[in-house]
């Protein structure tokens, strides 16, 4: 549900990648092809003038000075920017600032999130962007790294800054803005160190040069469980959701949306050096890792992404109920990420399933009604809230 870029986890709910239909990842070159930043960046400047993070500023912000925040020059061609480079930093720790900051990069970075914010309550949004400008920061800090061990370095800190988050001790203002929304929803910290370790893993991998990663699905599984899982959870908790059953169909939900940006992806994902297709997979089939980064699929690859397509189409049925049983309020946006899964499997299945010839996507007007649908049900459940409460009927959960 919110979702990745170059590093997969699941940023996308709040919406790094909305998982391959409703926006394309920006950073296309070989050399890094799904990610937001190159690998071989220069590390950011330190002590540079304007740094608000700087070790000469006030004594509260000094204790986030190993975040990085200067912008530096950025290489040439179509793709986001870093978070720190999208809007300044806020030079003190003060809320209604950290909140500004995190709306901006939310809107200047994600171009559907005015799309993914009216699908909620206004008193949900500005959480949204909070959680959004975290995994937008976390993906930046690995994707911008100099290396995979500067990466892993970074994400140390930071995770270091989201214990201190937790522990009600915000040392950035990302975190600041966070710890409003953690604190304002007693929101479990598990799904946000989940997420850290989901990014790490990638870093890890590319550090040791592994190119296929996950013996069988249910190694594969586990990863989504660090990737994309915990953004479910995050949406739910936001509501005060916290129901076995509904977080069980939402993990589902966002696995789904997780493997279907996997088959999408194949061709790019291989180029960055990165192969998710699980190796028992590639086995069955006798698909090699160097025939992902060919032009076209043969009949192996093709079998083995029909075989995919499946094995998303039974995670979306699993968590199918959940547009019906959660919390009225995020049924819109919960209907219209899983349509959009969906609609992006039909997009490679109407391709013959091969997904190296070319990217398959959906349809712009395919797009617009898919989001028309899911404001008809924003009114709608809406006047339902006001009736019958957050979470509906009784009969519904």
């Amino acid at each position: 549900m919110l979702a990745a870029r170059g590093h997969r986890p699941a940023v996308d709910f709040f919406g790094v990648k909305t998982y391959g239909w409703c926006r394309v990842p920006l950073g296309t070159s070989p050399a890094r092809p799904t990610g937001i930043g190159w690998v071989g960046r220069p590390p950011p400047n330190r002590g540079v003038p304007g740094n608000p993070l700087d070790h000469s500023g006030p004594p509260s912000v000094n204790r986030a000075v190993s975040f990085p925040t200067a912008p530096d020059p950025r290489p040439p061609g179509g793709r986001d920017r870093a978070a720190w480079d999208v809007a300044p930093l806020p030079p003190t720790l003060d809320r209604g600032a950290a909140e500004a900051f995190c709306r901006l990069v939310a809107e200047r970075h994600y171009e559907n999130f005015s799309v993914v914010s009216r699908l909620v309550p206004p008193r949900l949004r500005q959480d949204f962007a909070n959680v959004y400008a975290f995994c937008r920061w976390s993906d930046d800090l690995a994707d911008e790294a100099a290396n995979p061990a500067a990466g892993l370095a970074a994400l140390g800190r930071w995770r270091s800054g989201l214990d201190e988050c937790l522990d009600g001790r915000p040392g950035h203002p990302v975190y600041v803005a966070l710890a409003a929304t953690i604190r304002r929803h007693a929101l479990d910290g598990r799904p946000f160190h989940d997420l850290l370790d989901a990014f790490a893993e990638d870093l890890a991998f590319d550090r040791d040069a592994v190119v296929v990663r996950y013996a069988d699905r249910q190694a594969l599984l586990g990863y989504c469980r660090r990737s994309a899982d915990p953004v479910g959870r995050i949406v739910l908790g936001l509501e005060g959701c916290t129901d076995a059953t509904a977080v069980r169909q939402a993990d589902a939900i966002c696995t789904g949306l997780q493997l279907v940006n996997f088959w999408q992806d194949l061709r790019r994902d291989r180029l960055a050096g990165r192969v998710y297709v699980p190796e028992s997979e590639l086995c069955r089939h006798r698909v090699s890792p160097d025939e992902l980064a060919g032009s076209r699929a043969g009949p192996g690859l093709r079998a083995l992404v029909a075989a995919g397509l499946d094995w998303v189409a039974e995670c979306f049925a699993t968590g199918a109920p959940l547009e019906r049983t959660a919390p009225v309020a995020l049924r819109p946006a919960i209907s219209l990420f899983r349509a959009g899964g969906r609609a992006i499997a039909a997009a490679i299945d109407r391709a013959g399933c091969d997904t190296l010839a070319a990217r398959p996507t959906v349809p712009a007007p395919t797009k617009a009604r898919l989001v028309l649908r899911a404001m008809v049900a924003v009114a709608v459940g809406r006047c339902r809230e006001s009736l019958l409460g957050p979470f509906g009927s009784a009969g519904e959960g």
